[in-house]
Parts: C-alpha cells; sequence; structure tokens
C-alpha cells in the first residue's frame, strides 16, 4: 500500500500539521490504529505535564555542583550523594581513561 501525506487539524490548538507517509507506515507496522490527534508541540507538552511512570527515567534531574578535581562549576544529571566526588565532563573523562593528574 503506498501512503501519501495527510494534512490533520490538532484538537490542542487547532493547527494543521502533517501526518507523513513514513510516520503512516510506522504506525501501520506497529499495529497503531488511531491517526495522531495532537501536532508535535502539543504532543510534547502533554508529555511533559504527564506525572512520571514508576521505574520510568523520562524526567532527568539536573544538579548544579562544583567539580571535585578542577573547580569548574557544571551540571550533572543525577543528585549527588553527600561524601562522594563529582566530577565535570573533561575531569570525569580524564579519570574514565586514567589520564588524571
Amino acid at each position: 500500500m503506498e501512503f501519501q501525506d495527510k494534512r490533520l487539524q490538532c484538537v490542542e490548538c487547532g493547527k494543521e500539521f502533517i501526518f507523513t507517509a513514513g510516520e503512516q507506515q510506522f504506525f501501520r507496522e506497529k499495529r497503531i490504529l488511531n491517526e495522531p490527534k495532537r501536532c508535535r508541540p502539543c504532543k510534547l507538552k502533554q508529555l511533559a505535564e504527564m506525572p512520571p511512570q514508576p521505574g520510568s527515567t523520562a524526567r532527568r534531574v539536573e544538579s548544579a555542583v562544583r567539580c571535585s578535581h578542577c573547580g569548574k562549576e557544571t551540571t550533572v544529571p543525577f543528585i549527588p550523594k553527600q561524601g562522594r566526588p563529582v566530577f565535570c565532563r573533561d575531569c570525569y573523562q580524564s579519570k574514565r581513561f586514567g589520564t588524571m593528574a
């Protein structure tokens, strides 16, 4: 079956968006029967507002920290534990590959 791009209207914002032939093929392969109802920005907004599911890692925590080795301010994608060193990306890579001075 040959798919063609379809114009759909978002139920959230009312704007028109394209349901591409590739997306339609993906939906068919995954046996998803319903067409999308929301445009991408509205879908992302909806997902961001949903509470996290148990065991889900969809929402990351960003913590501002100071590198234990060089003192540079950085962010890390976890909550650091008290008493454990935290490294910036450069120092972590150096430590990982054994080149940290």
